[in-house]
């Protein structure tokens, strides 16, 4: 894994509110890879990072790799919303709050691609994608297997 200095995160993600408690989730998404903190001391996972366990309150969390496999928990589609690359309100703009496999209760919200709007449902298995929005990556959900 390449290492990516605080100022060259900053630099290649300006739309970003980039603090010292999210920094390692960011620069996780440079290297294509979904770092999520889980807590050292009692193994929970959490999102958004935060610098304290909210299970244990233990400040021992680190930003640790998760495996992208999960399944569609929420599900809204977007009509109107801001400007993003790849992204056309034309036609409704799925965006899905998908439970990760590492954890009961561990969600992250991101869109689905690769699949016709009609077959996006609750309950689907899905796994992590990487697409590029404004020349970095963005990470996005899959069908599974697909």
């Amino acid at each position: 894994m390449s290492s990516i200095s605080d100022q060259e995160l900053l630099a290649r993600l300006p739309d970003y509110l980039i603090v010292h408690d999210n920094k390692e989730f960011y620069r996780g998404w440079l290297n294509r890879q979904l770092l999520l903190n889980r807590c050292q001391d009692c193994g929970v996972w959490h999102h958004p990072p935060r610098p304290i366990c909210p299970e244990c309150w233990s400040f021992n969390v680190k930003a640790t790799p998760v495996s992208g496999k999960g399944t569609i928990h929420t599900l809204i589609w977007l009509r109107q919303g801001p400007p993003a690359p790849g992204v056309d309100y034309s036609t409704p703009y799925p965006v899905a709050m998908v439970e990760l496999a590492e954890q009961p209760g561990l969600r992250f919200t991101s869109t689905v691609t690769g699949v016709a709007q009609g077959d996006i449902a609750i309950g689907a298995p899905v796994e992590l994608d990487w697409i590029e929005r404004h020349g970095e990556p963005f990470p996005v959900f899959r069908p599974a297997g697909s």
